[in-house]
């Protein structure tokens, strides 16, 4: 599912950074709820045609949860799940313990109906923004 959210996390993200006139660069890391390996190689695609590379400060929180050497998990995890324990669990600690002083979490999700999957539509994409900074 990762690649039908990259659109709608490319969209928040891009948006947010033109409405507040903030670069990639303002942020300690730029984290995406699950988009997986799949997802986050298009999300780069993306802002690749915008002539911004992401990738350095990009970090998907279902590829975080897991080994990839020790654990056989495919694209990485999914579900909402990745976003808030990886938040809760990593993130938030980190900025509390001033390693982390800005980032721009974008929690992820696909808007999934059997009606909709039946009759052969796109599954549409939503993804929500947050700064977290001290």
């Amino acid at each position: 599912m990762g690649a039908a959210m990259a659109g709608a996390a490319y969209d928040t993200i891009s948006t947010h950074l033109s409405n507040t006139a903030k670069t990639i660069d303002d942020f300690d890391h730029i984290v995406t709820g699950d988009l997986g390996m799949v997802g986050s190689e298009v999300l780069y695609d993306l802002f690749d045609k915008d002539k911004i590379n992401i990738k350095k400060k990009h970090r998907d929180c279902g590829l975080m949860l897991y080994d990839f050497e020790k654990q056989d998990v495919h694209a990485g995890g999914s579900g909402c799940g990745c976003a808030a324990s990886v938040l809760c669990g990593y993130f938030l600690r980190q900025i509390a313990g001033g390693k982390l002083q800005n980032i721009l979490f974008t929690a992820t999700g696909a808007l999934m109906s059997p009606t909709v999957t039946q009759q052969g539509e796109s599954i549409p994409g939503i993804a929500h923004a947050l700064h977290i900074g001290v």
